[in-house]
């Protein structure tokens, strides 16, 4: 047989495959969501964290009920979760990563250095010199580790691990609690983590974001949610959700102690 006469037979084949491949998933009767069981201040199976109160703020838009998988935010977690299907949305994915697609952002924060306010050190800088006297707490393997390394300060840093089953560690708060005990003179960690956990101290700590630290480091992102990479239309969706929603968003943010960017990156009050 000619390959001619194959040819529309082989063209419908094509079409199926690609309109199959196009075909958006997202189930309509609830709002799924897939986050970690215990990432507090992000997420926990209590509900407790922020990324649950936004999507209870969602669902309520959607006038549907929230169903949670949940799965440690750990190596493989985009894969058995949203790429399994398991769920529609992932919240808090740094804007421009792999494996999904991005909605707009719902929030921009940075590293930020905690110190004691009672000790009035006003550091917004890694390179002031006053931490080479400090002991200085540190998540290992993030951008502010390079800096610090780089400046020649990493005999005076008690490291903390980056990843951890946060079932049973929560680095960010044990480096807050070890503040609050002068087993170190400042922390420096995601700024989400750490403005959390200074808020359980009242206003015992000051956080301040690093914002001055050279380009060629990035200290601050745009946090969005992931959507599978064909489902345009969903994305759309949780855009407009977004959109219509900024002010309640930055509410709940600014409630548990999230230090936030504007567009420009600066400060919000």
């Amino acid at each position: 047989m000619k390959v001619a006469a194959l040819l529309p037979a082989l063209l419908l084949v094509v079409s199926s495959v690609s309109r199959a491949e196009n075909v958006e998933a997202v189930d309509r009767s609830a709002l799924r969501v897939c986050a970690d069981p215990a990432s507090l201040p992000f997420s926990n199976q209590k509900r407790e964290g922020f990324e649950n109160k936004i999507a209870d703020l969602l669902a309520q838009e959607l006038k549907v009920p929230v169903r949670y998988t949940w799965y440690p935010d750990s190596i493989g977690f985009l894969r058995n979760t949203l790429g399994a299907r398991r769920c529609d949305l992932v919240m808090g994915i740094v804007a421009g990563a792999e494996l999904v697609l991005n909605t707009s952002p719902y929030y921009r924060s940075s590293y930020v250095i905690v110190t004691r306010r009672k000790d009035n050190l006003a550091i917004d800088q890694l390179s002031d010199p006053r931490l080479k006297t400090l002991k200085i707490g540190l998540t290992a393997g993030t951008p502010p580790a390079d800096v610090i390394a780089g400046l020649g300060l990493m005999r005076n840093v008690r490291p903390y691990p980056l990843i951890v089953d946060t079932r049973f560690d929560q680095p960010g708060k044990v480096m807050i609690e070890d503040l609050a005990k002068n087993e170190i003179d400042a922390a420096i960690l995601w700024g989400p983590i750490g403005g959390y956990y200074a808020k359980q101290h009242g206003d015992q700590m000051t956080v301040t974001p690093l914002l001055k630290e050279s380009k060629s480091v990035r200290m601050d992102f745009y946090i969005t949610m992931g959507v599978r990479p064909n489902e345009t239309e969903w994305k759309r969706q949780v855009n407009g959700l977004i959109k219509d929603n900024e002010d309640r968003i930055v509410s709940i943010l600014k409630e548990y102690g999230i230090p936030l960017l504007d567009a420009q990156g600066r400060p919000l009050p």
